[in-house]
């Protein structure tokens, strides 16, 4: 078996377990999934009703085969708590926090990266102490903390930003107006993140330029007398980039994940803040969908971190071409 093919056969693999293990913690979990989702003064016929509605009183493996079934078709069935199929409530809350991440993702990444190679090259200024001392910063405090400090000094004490939700309720009539009512509520969570995540990104980076410009090939890149812009963008930036594209996809699902606490801190209409409310309400179908999409975009992103390595680093190319 060729490399692609083992590492397309471990995904489906790791894919599969998240199937049996969504499908065993849930109903594993302390509590009666029907309680959360009936009025105490049902009765018992109506309680088993809706049993019988969710397929909830067939045997286990009749329920885990129905489960793989809609799940592999994303038909993920229908919420306990809002009575919606967990297909719309995903598709209404997936471009909110695609635009949340995202944009806090790449202003992440580009900062760092750029104050990351400023701070490598200037060795001992105060641009790299104040590089150092801002990832250091950043990995100290939790992100709710930050947070709601943000949230109480920008939207509390000096209201510069909303102070809670997606859209102003209600929403400013005009598109123009509402865009714009959208940017003010995106502004400050994406603003927290991109406070959180660029140092780091700017310590990664800064090790990673001192490490390769002591390297044989910039060395002699220099003594060929190549002007210093061309020496970074063709030699530094280049060798720098199939790392850089590794850990950018890689941290895709970690950015997600953490997208519950940001999400919720902010009141804001997205997946993560959907996935902590399937989860405390014991609603089966939409906590088992958002964690089986988490899933399937971790082991996407990984064999696209592996795909862009290849592509970026031709070395890479030559060692998986002779096995």
């Amino acid at each position: 078996m060729n490399y692609w093919g083992r590492r397309i056969s471990g995904a489906l693999l790791v894919l599969a377990l998240v199937l049996v293990l969504n499908f065993l913690l849930f109903r594993l979990m302390p509590g009666d999934p029907v309680a959360s989702i009936v009025d105490p003064r049902f009765s018992p016929e109506a309680k088993e009703q809706l049993r019988k509605m969710y397929g909830l009183d067939r045997p286990l493996p009749v329920q885990f085969a129905l489960y793989v079934k809609s799940t592999l078709t994303f038909d993920f069935g229908i919420s306990f708590l809002t009575g919606l199929p967990v297909a719309q409530e995903l598709r209404s809350r997936v471009p909110n926090t695609v635009i949340l991440l995202g944009t806090s993702l790449l202003l992440s990444a580009a900062l760092g990266t750029w104050l990351g190679m400023k701070a490598a090259l200037r060795r001992g200024s105060l641009l790299e102490r104040c590089v150092l001392w801002s990832g250091a910063l950043s990995f100290s405090f939790p992100s709710f903390f930050v947070q709601l400090l943000l949230l109480m000094f920008f939207a509390s004490m000096i209201p510069l930003f909303p102070l809670r939700g997606t859209l102003s309720v209600p929403p400013p009539a005009g598109g123009p107006a509402l865009l714009f009512d959208y940017l003010r509520h995106m502004a400050l969570p994406v603003f927290s993140l991109v406070l959180l995540g660029f140092g780091g990104w700017a310590i990664y980076v800064r090790n990673l330029t001192v490490k390769i410009l002591g390297e044989d090939f910039i060395l002699l890149a220099r003594a060929r007398g190549l002007p210093r812009k061309n020496i970074l963008r063709g030699h530094v930036f280049r060798t720098m980039l199939p790392p850089l594209l590794t850990i950018f996809l890689l941290s895709l699902p970690s950015v997600v994940s953490g997208a519950v606490i940001t999400e919720t801190v902010f009141s804001l209409h997205g997946v993560g803040r959907f996935l902590l409310e399937a989860v405390t309400g014991h609603d089966y179908p939409a906590a088992g969908a958002a964690f089986f999409l988490l899933s399937l975009l971790t082991v996407t992103c990984n064999l696209l971190s592996d795909l862009l390595y290849g592509i970026t680093d031709p070395r890479v190319r030559l060692e998986r071409g002779n096995r």
